[in-house]
């Protein structure tokens, strides 16, 4: 298998409202992609019907080779959304230590996910004490715990600092190098550079999919900030 993510001719609405409008890309497996675009392109839209929880409209979505939210993938997919998914009442290492068990993981697979995401030293700190950006973490380790085939990450470095979040990314290519395919969103254009591939949406449709080496090359600037907005005026006729 090449592809990890089959998109084809996606469309969703919220009510009359179209919220992706025919949407096709391919993932490859092994590969950090950027899912990129401004907030309300559709981006979270789009994370959720891959991983199944989404109602479409119309098109298809293969995910590992089979339909999205098919139960064969329950325990080869990861998913961590914008809002951390984490029991603030528990420590650090309980919660990891809970969704260890549901895969069978002992303690040493539990605080090993817990320093891939560099808290350690706040282990056994309650998670309702800890600040917006280390609950994303955590929420990050419980997804890891598992050693997903395929990682879905919604925002995972908003409000981390420039170093930590600097030592994510790095973590993000490691675990693409040994197999592991990463979809990865931000609204920040300074991360599309730290992918190898981007997928950008704007207003539901994507309007561009290629590396980001062949997106400054097409638009003829070394920013990718710059190339997007060539890309977007484009299509404006601006």
């Amino acid at each position: 298998m090449t592809t990890a993510i089959d998109i084809e001719s996606l469309d969703i609405r919220r009510g009359r409202r179209p919220v992706l409008r025919g949407v096709t890309c391919r993932v490859g497996v092994g590969s950090v992609t950027g899912l990129l675009g401004p907030s309300g392109s559709g981006k979270t839209t789009l994370m959720r019907a891959i991983v199944g929880v989404q109602k479409i409209r119309a098109g298809r979505i293969t995910v590992l080779g089979s339909p999205a939210g098919h139960r064969r993938l329950r325990r080869r997919l990861g998913y961590v959304t914008q809002s951390p998914s984490v029991y603030p009442d528990l420590s650090v290492y309980a919660n990891v230590r809970y969704f260890a068990s549901l895969f069978a993981a002992g303690a040493a697979a539990s605080r090993s996910a817990i320093a891939e995401v560099g808290l350690t030293d706040a282990s056994r700190q309650l998670v309702g004490n800890l600040s917006g950006g280390q609950r994303a973490r955590v929420s990050l380790a419980c997804a890891l715990i598992a050693r997903p085939e395929l990682l879905i990450l919604d925002e995972p470095t908003v409000g981390q600092d420039p170093v930590l979040r600097d030592d994510l990314w790095q973590h993000f290519h490691r675990l693409a190098a040994a197999g592991t395919t990463l979809l990865v969103s931000s609204h920040v254009m300074d991360e599309a550079a730290r992918c190898q591939r981007l997928l950008l949406i704007r207003e539901g449709r994507l309007v561009a999919d290629d590396t980001p080496a062949a997106l400054r090359e097409a638009t003829g600037t070394a920013d990718l900030e710059q190339a997007f907005l060539h890309i977007i005026r484009e299509l404006e006729g601006k």
